[in-house]
């Protein structure tokens, strides 16, 4: 695509970079804002009351460390949710709406309940643009950079109030600026994943036991926000940080997600713990893939799973490609570039017998994610593995779930039959 820079200054505020980005492939576009200049030395936060329809074509800069609000809804975008956008307030509501709108179809077939209070949301902030009402438009920004226009300028405007503040903290620490320290957490204090920050939840995105999708638009629900912690890069040592946080996988269980950005050489990884103990029985699921539609189902992959396709005579074992919580699809893309990666075999140490085989198997593999008809088994003794049900909670007629019970050797393998966690109490008193 193409990607065109313009820079413009907006009247009574400054400088600004509009980016605009374009793919004449798929016709999809996205333009966003930069400030053309530094942090200003204070935060600003703008107060609207909108009270008629002119008021919704005020020209609104909304950087991407700016969060808005409008009070009467308890509706909120919080800060580093969106991209940077020079837009209108009307435009902010309707990609708002646009946002809320994206998984109603699916979340009506899932979870009525859930679509049915969104719906009845999205009615109320397009109520909003009929100004039937007034309403309070909020906008905060840390950096200093947001703008709302005063149509009245330079005269003062009645219903605009601007003020400036001091940032915290820890509003510094999040614009990234040095030099001020931020409140340490005391040592002792206990971390709760399911209360961490406590703020507004993404809606569109998986929080909680919403679907996967849009991850722009937070608003209504209050359900947990993401713990970060500090660690080094495992490919250049450089600071990083981690993203972990607790999602409770609808019909299943609780789970850990951990993501690591690099900034410094942009390796990106991801890693799935199980949030339980480990199962009474093992757990084999077999889904038999009919439609392309497969390919969209949800999939926890646990560390101690292994994957079976007998159609291609294939075998992932136990421990290969970590934990993952993806797609059916998302998984075989993960396998095909396990096989191409690998320089023993299709790279510069590779036999030209086996790297015609493997070019095969890869276009068969191809095939099962569009066209042929497969069965797709994954074989997990610890009974941490999930495959969705798009028909939950009815029965999956190409899904079957079969529980067993472990062998030796799988305990083994689990570190199961040496573990003791009943009657070694007495023991340990009486050892000290």
């Amino acid at each position: 695509g193409v990607t065109r820079l313009l820079l413009t200054r907006i009247p009574f505020f400054k400088e600004i970079i509009v980016s605009s980005f374009s793919c004449d492939s798929c016709s999809w576009s996205n333009t966003e804002i930069q400030s053309a200049g530094r942090i200003q030395e204070q935060g600003v936060c703008y107060s609207l009351a909108v009270t008629s329809r002119q008021d919704m074509n005020r020209e609104v800069v909304k950087t991407d460390c700016a969060s808005a609000r409008i009070p009467e809804l308890d509706f909120e975008i919080p800060a580093f949710s969106q991209k940077g956008v020079l837009t209108t307030i009307e435009g902010i509501i309707d990609r708002a709406v646009a946002g809320l709108e994206q998984d109603q179809p699916a979340r009506r077939v899932t979870d009525k309940e859930v679509a049915r209070k969104i719906d009845e949301f999205i009615g109320k902030l397009r109520q909003l643009k009929e100004v039937n009402s007034p309403f309070t438009f909020i906008l905060d920004d840390p950096s200093g950079n947001s703008f709302v226009e005063n149509p009245h300028a330079p005269q003062r405007d009645e219903a605009l109030v601007v003020t400036r503040y001091r940032r915290s903290p820890q509003q510094s620490a999040l614009l990234g600026l040095e030099g001020e320290e931020v409140d340490a957490k005391p040592p002792d204090a206990p971390e709760d994943l399911r209360d961490e920050g406590g703020g507004a939840a993404e809606l569109g995105g998986h929080s909680g036991q919403l679907p996967w999708a849009a991850w722009d638009v937070l608003a209504v629900l209050s359900l947990p926000q993401v713990l970060q912690f500090n660690t080094n890069c495992p490919e250049c040592n450089a600071p990083a940080s981690t993203n972990m946080k607790l999602v409770q996988i609808p019909h299943f269980k609780e789970v850990i997600i951990m993501a690591t950005n690099c900034d410094s050489c942009g390796h990106r990884t991801n890693e799935v713990k199980s949030g339980g103990a480990i199962e009474p029985q093992g757990t084999r699921i077999t889904l038999r893939i009919t439609d392309p539609s497969d390919m969209t189902r949800d999939i926890l992959k646990s560390e101690t799973c292994s994957v079976e396709i007998p159609e291609l005579e294939f075998e992932l074992g136990m421990g290969a490609l970590g934990g993952k919580f993806t797609t059916l699809e998302g998984l075989l893309k993960d396998i095909r570039d396990l096989v191409e990666k690998n320089p023993f075999t299709l790279g510069d140490s590779s036999t030209p017998s086996r790297t015609g085989k493997l070019q095969e198997f890869i276009g068969k593999l191809q095939d099962v994610k569009g066209k042929a008809q497969a069965h797709f088994i994954m074989d997990d003794p610890a009974g941490n593995s999930y495959l969705q049900n798009v028909y939950a909670p009815e029965e999956d007629p190409e899904l079957s779930v079969q529980r067993y019970q472990r062998s030796f050797e799988q305990n083994e393998e689990l570190g199961l039959n040496d573990m003791r966690t009943e009657g070694y109490e007495p023991e340990a008193a009486s050892g000290r």
